[in-house]
């Protein structure tokens, strides 16, 4: 299986595609400008107690208080709370934690009044990002993750991830860290440190230690509520916990991310920079490697997948429930139990796939066709399980009942990746009443004219849908030979997957979008 990463690089916003074997399994967009991230750290203060949920809500910033549960404190709560006190009431320099002297763990099973008070200052991680009408939810057990391990001050344990088979290897990366982890450190060793040398690991412990040094010096100049440290970058995160060895390329195409992920891969794996790549080309690098029509196929309502069966996905704020249907496929020659198996093992590869690329998470019910026999619905909770083996998210799945229904419930950290594939008409914004589209290359030409004489633009780029590219560049010659000649003008015409058929857009050579709505410009 061959794994590629290809990154989209907007002014507003950034997407990234994971591919396997060139199908879309993994999307994640968002705005460049965004906060409140899984894994940045706040400083927060306590707006209000809620004995009867156990829980508080903090004030770190958002619209929404954040939610911070009595088990979320962890066990280590005092230790954080009084070298938080010791380093705001010390405004000369921050305690160091090697030197912080031992406090008896909380209650498991205390109140969060024991703990807590209204008006308190704590030091917070966002474990879950805003969803839906919810603020953040937090957790004060802070934790820096690197790419072999995880470091958690106030704590002085070494756990060794499960997935590592070898008792060997298990007994290795645990003595090894025991002796060089610091004082007051847990550290939890990740899968992919199986096999990693000593000097790697001790290298990225050191950094890791020293990004806690480093952000808790900031914590005397600052006031709640505000950010003490900023998790990485969601593409460095993301690659973070999926690079391994069998990566083959990773497409960027803006310079300084491109920059930022070269220099990462080169500290975690220098024979492997060569796979990064800067793309250069003209289309629009979702379209080039066919990421566009995937993700335009793929987060609709109904989505196909084979021989004309499809599914249907809702989503709720409870839940997410999704159906299966045959659709117009003929019944196999096993007769109606043998067209069940074949659709719901299938349907089951598809669901898996679309678990991780919408990144669904809660509950998750599947309404699969009915099967009579057992062995058939063993067979698909089966498949089920392998096919969900690789899926990062914690999850956990339920036999199918003899209605036909599967649950799973799978980690919930991020809102999930659902949106509107359907195209909104750019000229009448969903009013059902255009121009003649006959008449899209007289306005053309008309903003032509506008970019040149008004604007003075004399080399630029039109985005137009493919369909339209194919029209003006069609024949000996064509209308854009005919335009360059008489505007005496240096004009690419770039087809875009993501533009509507009479949508088009204007960038000059630094991509810079030129704004053809001013009134001043012919209509």
């Amino acid at each position: 299986m061959i794994s590629e990463l290809v990154i989209d690089v907007q002014p507003n916003e950034i997407s990234i595609a994971v591919l396997e074997d060139k199908k879309l399994v993994e999307f994640q967009k968002e705005a460049r400008n965004i906060s409140f991230s899984v894994g940045d750290i706040y400083l927060g203060r306590i707006k209000k107690l809620m004995p009867g949920l156990n829980a508080a809500f903090v004030d770190v910033g958002y619209k929404k208080d954040a939610f911070l549960h009595y088990q979320d404190l962890g066990s280590n709560f005092s230790r954080l709370d009084k070298f938080l006190k010791t380093t705001i009431s010390d405004k000369k320099k921050s305690t160091s934690l090697s030197k912080f002297s031992h406090l008896s763990d909380i209650n498991k099973d205390g109140a969060i009044t024991d703990v807590l008070k209204q008006g308190d200052e704590v030091l917070v991680q966002v474990a879950k990002e805003p969803i839906s009408t919810k603020g953040p939810r937090l957790t004060s057990e802070i934790s820096f993750a690197g790419r072999y391990l995880v470091a958690m001050p106030f704590g002085d344990k070494v756990s060794v991830s499960q997935k590592i088979k070898s008792g060997e290897e298990r007994a290795r990366l645990r003595q090894l860290i025991q002796s060089i982890k610091p004082k007051n450190f847990t550290v939890i060793v990740r899968t992919s440190a199986e096999g990693v040398r000593v000097a790697e690991l001790d290298l990225e412990l050191k950094t890791l230690v020293k990004r806690w040094d480093d952000n808790m010096a900031k914590l005397i100049k600052l006031k709640a509520p505000a950010l003490v440290y900023e998790e990485t970058g969601r593409t460095v995160a993301l690659l973070r916990d999926i690079f391994n060895p069998s990566f083959a390329n990773i497409y960027i195409n803006d310079p300084d991310v491109y920059n930022e992920v070269h220099d990462y891969v080169g500290t975690i794996s220098p024979d492997h920079t060569k796979i990064v790549e800067l793309y250069k080309g003209e289309l629009p690098i979702f379209d080039n490697f066919a990421i566009t029509k995937q993700i335009k196929s793929a987060f609709g309502k109904n989505v196909t997948f084979k021989s004309g069966a499809y599914l249907i996905i809702e989503h709720t704020e409870a839940m997410h429930v999704i159906d299966v249907n045959s659709g117009n496929r003929s019944k196999s020659s096993t007769g109606q139990e043998g067209t069940a198996i074949d659709v719901n093992l299938a349907a089951a590869e598809e669901i898996a796939r679309q678990l991780r690329l919408r990144d669904m998470g809660g509950i998750i019910v599947i309404d699969f066709i009915d099967m009579h026999e057992s062995d058939n619905r063993q067979k698909l909770f089966d498949q089920m399980r392998d096919l969900m083996a690789n899926d990062r998210a914690k999850h956990n799945i339920l036999q199918v009942s003899k209605f036909g229904l599967m649950q799973i419930t799978r980690q919930r950290v991020r809102p999930v990746m659902d949106f509107n594939t359907a195209e909104v008409c750019p000229t009448c914004f969903g009013k059902g009443e255009i121009k003649s589209s006959i008449l899209l290359m007289d306005d053309l030409e008309k903003k032509l004219n506008d970019v040149v004489t008004v604007l003075n633009v004399k080399k630029f780029k039109l985005y137009v849908h493919p369909y339209i590219a194919a029209f003006i560049n069609q024949g000996f010659y064509s209308l854009k030979w005919k335009w360059k000649f008489k505007y005496s003008m240096g004009m690419k015409i770039i087809p875009d997957q993501k533009l509507g058929f009479l949508e088009y857009k204007f960038f000059d050579m630094d991509k810079n979008e030129l704004d053809m709505k001013d009134d001043s410009l012919s209509t």
